[in-house]
This record gives C-alpha cells, sequence and structure tokens, in this order.
C-alpha cells in the first residue's frame, strides 16, 4: 500500500493587482500556506484558502499552520495510507479546522490521482469541460469607481458581477450599476454585514432583480436568515453559514436559504463539497462556487468542483489576470465567451512555477511522524 511519506508547509504571499475591500476589511496581498506531500508513487499540491486574520472564519494561516504541523500532519503520516479516504479517517478526531484539513486533503488527493493518471474532474465526477466565471469586485472608494470597474470586467466576457456591500454603501451603489446595465447577471455579498433590523434596508434591494443576496445575517444564525428569507423577494443564498454537507440540509430544510455557495475549503475538503452539491441537488437548490482569491492551485480545484451537474450558476472562477500579475500556476485564461476550461491533466492538473514558487516564498518547514 502507497504511503505519505513526507509533509512540507510552505507559506506563499503574492501582490493583488488592486486591494480587495470587504465588509471585514482590506486586502492587499494574498497569503495562504501550500501544502505539498509525497508519497511512495508521486506527489500533490494543496492550498489553504484560510486567510492572514480570523475575520472570514475563526481559521487564519497561522492557526492552519499549527494545526497542519502539531495534529493533522502527524496524524496522517502515521496512519499508513495515502488515499483521500485514508486522510479524512486520520483527520477526524481533530474538530474543526475545515480550511487546513481541505487543503492537506487536496494535497493527497493531487498526488493519488497523479499516480493514476486521473484528472480531479474525472474523480469528483464532472460532466462539463468548461465552466462559466463570474466576477467578485470589492468595495470601491465611489461608484464611478465600481462602474468603471464593472465595465471593464463585462468588456472581458465575465457572465456575473458580484458586488460587495455593507450598510451605507448598498442600495445606491447596486441602482448604479443596475441602471447601467439593466440585464447583466448581478448579486451582492454582504459577508454577515446586516443584522435583523435591517430587513427594510434590504427590502429596498428587490426592486432591482439580483440573482441572489449572499450572507447577509450573522453566520451562525440560521434561524433570522429563515425569518429574513419570507420577508424579501431576493434569494438568499448562504456561504459562511455552511461548513457542511449536513449545515447545508439543515439551511435548506429551514428556510434559511434557496441557493448554496459551495467552498470545499470552508467545508473542509473537495470529498465533503460533492456531498454539499449532492444534498443540494436532492433537495432541489442551484449550488455555485466561491472563491477565496485562490491562487492556480485553488482555483484548478474550484474549477473540477464546478463542473459538477449541480453547479448551474457562475461562480467566483475568475482569470488568474483577475488578481495576479502573475500566478504561482501558469495562468487560468477566461475565453471571449465567459467560460474556462476545466484542467483535464493528472491530479490538480497544473503545479506551482517553480521560479515563481521561490520567490514568493516567505518560510518552509517539514512536519514530523510523532514518536
Amino acid at each position: 500500500m502507497s504511503r505519505v511519506r513526507l509533509i512540507e508547509l510552505r507559506l506563499v504571499a503574492i501582490p493583488l493587482v488592486r486591494p480587495f475591500r470587504t465588509s471585514m476589511g482590506v486586502e492587499s496581498d494574498k497569503e495562504c500556506v501550500l501544502v505539498r506531500v509525497e508519497t511512495d508513487e508521486s506527489e500533490g499540491w494543496g492550498e489553504c484558502v484560510a486567510g492572514s486574520d480570523p475575520g472570514y472564519s475563526s481559521e487564519f494561516n497561522e492557526s492552519a499552520w499549527a494545526v497542519l504541523r502539531d495534529h493533522l500532519g502527524p496524524s496522517l503520516l502515521g496512519a499508513g495510507g495515502a488515499g483521500a479516504e485514508d486522510a479524512e479517517r486520520a483527520m477526524a478526531w481533530v474538530r474543526g479546522h475545515r480550511m487546513a484539513k481541505a487543503a492537506l486533503l487536496m494535497a493527497v488527493l493531487d498526488a493519488e490521482l497523479r499516480a493514476d493518471s486521473v484528472s480531479l474532474a474525472s474523480r469528483l465526477g464532472a460532466v462539463r469541460d468548461r465552466v462559466e466565471c463570474g466576477v467578485s469586485i470589492g468595495i470601491t472608494d465611489t461608484s464611478e469607481q465600481l462602474l468603471e470597474q464593472v465595465e471593464g470586467y463585462l468588456a472581458e466576457g465575465y457572465r456575473r458581477v458580484k458586488l460587495k456591500i455593507e450598510p451605507g454603501l448598498d442600495v445606491d451603489r447596486v441602482a448604479a450599476v443596475r441602471g447601467r446595465w439593466p440585464e447583466v447577471a448581478l448579486s451582492v455579498d454582504a459577508n454577515a454585514a446586516y443584522r435583523p433590523e435591517d430587513a427594510d434596508r434590504l427590502r429596498e434591494l428587490d426592486r432591482f432583480g439580483l440573482l441572489m443576496i449572499e450572507q447577509p445575517l450573522a453566520h451562525d444564525d440560521l434561524y433570522r436568515h429563515s425569518l429574513l428569507a419570507a420577508k424579501i423577494e431576493t434569494p438568499i443564498c448562504l456561504d459562511e453559514s455552511i461548513r457542511s454537507a449536513a449545515e447545508a440540509r439543515a439551511a435548506v430544510e429551514l428556510g434559511a436559504c434557496g441557493i448554496v455557495n459551495i467552498k470545499q475549503g470552508r467545508v473542509g475538503g473537495l470529498l465533503e463539497a460533492v456531498r454539499t452539491h449532492d444534498v443540494c441537488r436532492e433537495l432541489g437548490v442551484p449550488v455555485w462556487c466561491g472563491g477565496m482569491l485562490e491562487t492556480g492551485l485553488g482555483r484548478a480545484a474550484n474549477l473540477a468542483l464546478a463542473a459538477l451537474p449541480g453547479f448551474t450558476l457562475p461562480g467566483d472562477t475568475s482569470a488568474s489576470s483577475r488578481y495576479f500579475e502573475d500566478d504561482l500556476t501558469e495562468p487560468f485564461l477566461m475565453a471571449p465567451d465567459g467560460t474556462m476550461a476545466v484542467p483535464r491533466g493528472p491530479g490538480l492538473g497544473v503545479r506551482p512555477l517553480p521560479g515563481r514558487l521561490a520567490a514568493c516564498t516567505r518560510r518552509i518547514e517539514r512536519v514530523a511522524k510523532k514518536e
């Protein structure tokens, strides 16, 4: 039986082409933890989607590094097997830390599939070779800046535009965009910036014919999301609230949402992301693939996931140039028709470019097996 014989952690930092502002703060650089595993037969890479601070979730880069080094990595090294299911079982005893688990699982899957010459898309059950691309636009200083960015992205061919909003920077901004482009597929993302008493303000968004309002209320409040859903016409999509297939089922059955954003890192890995997809498909709820400003490694995984049959809405699967002048991998390009090819090579189908990886690396540490 093949086994994992080495785990390496690497902290990388890449400048963004423009700062990305949400209600949680501003990012100027993409800093993330990469995981590389070596098995008896192959090598694999994974990317942790946690950020530099615990604003989006309780996880952040330093916490992911610590739990990978001290708990998840040693558990996997001591487990014997080198398959994805082996990795899930080896990590199951650790409560939470889904993003760290997802990164290690991605690396194991990449190595396993490379050894078998199978693509990740095939392993997950993809039914498309191209996916529709959407773009997420951060909060700008002025409406004019927002309109300029939207115009540029639509000219590139993006099929859906998502605007980050927060109280006071919402209705007028959406009105400006909708007034200029009445037919564009438009959604908004609040990142839990609103409170239940803001229902009247959120109801004002109904007149703009939005695809959805994403995560308007607190991540741990399905009940009040269900109350809000009954008060507004715009469909509610949940993001931060969905951390597993079970939570997706609970949210839908409670009436807290009608759309689900699936992020493989947030739910604990690609296998749980597929389970979440399957639950939503069973319940007749559309899903789409959210983004976390991933490098080419995470973007490859997102494209493979977004090619599953239940992903019926354009995701945050933007081109590499949306975020980086130089990605860690060969850049992902969007076609003029607003679609992107799903990688078909073994595993993720991409690898880090050695020179680019070296230039972006800030720290490296190998994980040791517990004695």
